[in-house]
């Protein structure tokens, strides 16, 4: 696993041991971040459910002022900042252990506001549509916030229809897809 493009192009980064994080393909990334490099540089990003930290690495990378990094796990968190040090990018960086929903709202007490949020919650752990709903509530966002949600291809998100976001695009991959919502206008909530 690497980065792709930028500062730190070219270089390898760690991952979690063990089976509990599934690094996103160096073919996905180079096309998740096809489509984002006009928005990257100077945007604020937060990559949930972090893992290696490699998304918000390669948002760095390639120009973001800032990524906030949240993962539970200590292994990743620790896996992360290896990878921040290495690349050279850990004053762009802030770390946070904690589960995912108590992180938000500690950005949100913090003032913290993003233009890009990517999360990539463990498959088949239902966690997408609590921490969509967490998203919409925090303020952290806006209408202009680009959320990207990678998950598994069988999982259809049915409850989006009933959510506070409209999904913008969908780009699918062999088994797995990255699902683009942004908020709703305000007063067309559900």
């Amino acid at each position: 696993m690497r980065v792709i493009a930028g500062k730190a192009r070219r270089l390898n980064l760690k991952t979690t041991p063990g089976f509990d994080t599934r690094p996103t393909a160096d073919k996905i990334k180079e096309t998740l971040f096809n489509i984002l490099s006009p928005y990257l540089p100077g945007c604020n990003f937060l990559d949930l459910f972090s893992g290696s930290g490699a998304i918000g690495i390669e948002a760095l990378s390639r120009d973001s002022s800032l990524c906030v990094f949240v993962d539970n796990d200590s292994r990743a968190v620790k896996c992360i900042k290896e990878n921040l040090s290495f690349t050279r990018l850990e004053a762009d960086a802030v770390v946070i252990q904690k589960n995912v929903l108590s992180a938000i709202s500690e950005l949100a007490i913090k003032n913290y506001r993003f233009d890009i949020v990517y999360l990539d919650p463990p498959y088949k752990a239902g966690l997408e549509e609590e921490t969509l709903k967490a998203l919409a509530r925090s303020g952290i966002i806006d209408e202009d916030t680009m959320v990207i949600v990678e998950a598994s291809r069988e999982n259809k998100m049915e409850f989006l229809d009933d959510s506070s976001f409209k999904v913008t695009r969908i780009k699918d991959y062999k088994n797995n897809r990255h699902v683009f919502l942004e908020l709703k206008p305000e007063g067309s909530h559900k």
